[in-house]
């Protein structure tokens, strides 16, 4: 089998699933198609990407391939083109109904990177620690400030939340950690806090909210939430996903910081630590063993079209 490498058009998004030096590591460089330019960015040209034996191509024919490697393919706008074909990205088709309606009309198998977990450890951790750090250091540059004065706090303490507190500790601007069994604490002292952040995944079948519309009232004159998370209408009711280039709006005189992939914004720590996991599978997609690893099979969403994922079904009520 062949795997295409596409360039994300999503706006602002640099990431790319491998680079230069794992490539080096895969076996099979003749099944390895990648679009024109696709590691520019990394000072490397398709030149040198041929040399290795490898394959370049415009966009339309890398999209002719077997596999599709695209970091952020659940937001591809070429899913529609694509017809009975594996697709091997970040999906996240369980909150988007017409997302998993166009894998299943296309006939699509489906390996979600959001699902690859070695020993309960999701391998793909690195990047949500760079989510903390890099919306942390882009929401104070908005914020304008970055006083040991500030007093924050962080609901969460998985890979996010650990990336948020590096920048802090780095900063020197103090906070304090609230864990998901800390969540009514958290609503009682949330506002006696300048900079709130938001580091957990909500669950996708709660209807509450940590923080409400109507509790804004109530925060510290401006104050700053940074929702790395952004779930729209999840743990914070006033957040709605934003970009890169217009990444703040206010609510209640509220500073909102919701940027929906801020590893984009450090793409190459980003793409590094990507890679470095993705180039593993590689060689078991082209040789057509991916069913024999025990990572990938359990990240098998879809299969031709068929929805696997018991939560797809169970949160979008398909069954």
């Amino acid at each position: 089998m062949n795997i295409g490498f596409v360039k994300s058009k999503k706006e602002n998004e640099k990431r790319v699933a491998i680079v230069y030096d794992d490539i080096l590591k895969i076996k099979n460089k003749s099944s390895l198609f990648f679009e024109e330019g696709y590691l520019n960015n990394f000072g490397v040209s398709d030149f040198e990407l041929r040399q290795l034996g490898c394959n370049v191509a415009k966009r339309e024919e890398i999209l002719k391939c077997d596999v599709i490697c695209d970091p952020k393919i659940g937001d591809a706008e070429y899913l529609p083109l694509l017809n009975n074909q594996i697709i091997f990205g970040w999906i996240h088709a369980t909150q988007n109904k017409e997302i998993t309606d166009q894998l299943i009309k296309s006939n699509l198998t489906c390996y979600a990177w959001e699902k690859m977990f070695e020993n309960g450890t999701h391998i793909f951790r690195k990047n949500n620690e760079i989510a903390g750090e890099a919306s942390v250091i882009d929401a104070l540059m908005k914020y304008g400030s970055i006083s040991e004065n500030l007093k924050a706090c962080i609901l969460g303490n998985g890979n996010i939340s650990r990336g948020a507190q590096r920048i802090l500790n780095c900063l020197k601007i103090p906070y304090k950690v609230y864990k998901r069994k800390d969540e009514d604490k958290f609503k009682k002292e949330v506002y006696s806090y300048d900079i709130i952040i938001n580091a957990i995944l909500w669950d996708v079948n709660r209807k509450d909210h940590i923080i409400y519309l109507d509790d804004l009232i109530k925060f510290k004159k401006n104050s700053l939430i940074i929702d790395i998370s952004c779930d729209h209408n999840g743990a914070i009711e006033s957040s709605h996903p934003t970009s890169v280039d217009n990444p703040i709006y206010f609510v209640d005189g509220i500073m909102h910081y919701a940027v929906d992939h801020t590893p984009t914004l450090l793409y190459k720590d980003a793409s590094y630590s990507i890679s470095s996991e993705v180039f593993k599978y590689v060689d078991l997609f082209t040789n057509k063993k991916a069913k024999e690893n025990s990572t990938l099979k359990e990240a098998l969403i879809i299969e031709n079209g068929v929805i696997l994922d018991a939560e797809i079904n169970k949160y979008q009520g398909r069954q």
